[in-house]
């Protein structure tokens, strides 16, 4: 349902009163609607759509009617779900349809395999266009197609989380989705866009939202315990930890699937949807600049680095000049 345009003056005073609140919580229990809609979040590169086209197809085994929608603006959300296909996206197919004068069909945007149900919003070509203004468009149309009314018990939605961009942000903002759930690695910039995530829950949650954390996918681990610390600083679960092994890296570069009951990663993946399905949306506390730091080893981050603060002399450069004292000096007697 799209939301009404709201007076902007008492929308602007309802939202001062309920930041002043100082106990707003995230509701700690199962969601309430019978579709889980679910936004993925992680660093561009670390693995979101190879965890999400793996989870969705395991989910689809197990008797769910999975909707997976990519929300980035590469489109290669479903590539690994469709053998590496480009799967046509919303918003160019839309264009086309416009220009021909149709009107764009479910069919034409929505493809399936295995039991899943998948498409790409897509975005604009590079330089030409916003892609948080492409993801805002993808889902007006989505709505013209009906989303609401679709029948699916789960709804993954995968965003890029590494762009501050209100569009990127639509699941958190316009609480379209009921729980967060974030994937990472042991590296700081996986961490550092996860935290920044969590920061976005906690400021939309300030001015009435209600989503949440569910929980943290750590993928490529290598054991080393970064993103666990993190998960714990932050207080949220982890939902599953994905290894850093090379036939999961072999298969997902020859676009094929691991999660299937049918495959030796199939008990991973099968675990990892029933934490998904059971995790509750969380408030987690984003840690500061230094807290992140403080996850990782001194000698890989920069420990011990002092902020020394610029003279103007630094700034002037070879065009400094003696500045002529006001000070009275007085003669030795």
């Amino acid at each position: 349902m799209k939301d009404e345009v709201p007076n902007l003056k008492s929308y602007d005073a309802r939202l001062r009163r309920e930041v002043s609140e100082p106990t707003l919580e995230v509701p700690q229990g199962e969601p309430t609607k019978a579709t889980q809609i679910i936004a993925i979040y992680g660093k561009g590169g670390i693995g979101k759509s190879f965890t999400l086209a793996n989870l969705s197809y395991m989910m689809a085994e197990q008797g769910k009617r999975v909707l997976l929608i990519g929300c980035d603006p590469k489109s290669d959300t479903t590539s690994l779900l469709f053998g590496g296909k480009a799967c046509p996206t919303i918003i160019e197919t839309s264009t086309k349809k416009k220009l021909a004068g149709e009107e764009v069909a479910v069919g034409d945007v929505c493809f399936k395999r295995g039991g899943v149900f998948a498409m790409e919003l897509g975005g604009p070509e590079v330089g030409r266009g916003c892609g948080g203004r492409g993801i805002i468009h993808g889902f007006e149309l989505l709505e013209k197609l009906g989303f609401h009314d679709w029948d699916f018990d789960y709804v993954l939605l995968d965003f890029l989380g590494d762009v501050v961009c209100g569009g990127f942000g639509l699941p958190i903002a316009r609480d379209m989705a009921q729980k967060v759930i974030l994937v990472g690695s042991n590296d700081l910039q996986s961490l550092y866009v996860a935290n920044n995530v969590c920061s976005a829950v906690e400021y939309f949650r300030k001015l009435g939202g209600n989503v949440g954390v569910a929980g943290l996918v750590i993928n490529k681990d290598d054991g080393t315990g970064e993103a666990q610390a993190f998960a714990k600083a932050v207080d949220i679960p982890v939902l599953a930890s994905i290894p850093q092994d090379d036939d999961l890296r072999k298969k997902s570069a020859n676009y094929q699937i691991v999660g299937t009951q049918s495959g030796p990663w199939g008990g991973l993946f099968a675990e990892l949807g029933e934490n998904v399905a059971q995790a509750v949306p969380l408030r987690p506390v984003a840690l500061t600049q230094d807290d992140l730091l403080e996850l990782f080893d001194g000698s890989e981050v920069g420990a011990g680095v002092v902020l020394e603060p610029a003279t103007d002399q630094d700034m002037r450069g070879k065009n400094a000049v003696p500045k002529k004292s006001l000070e009275v000096v007085y003669d030795n007697a």
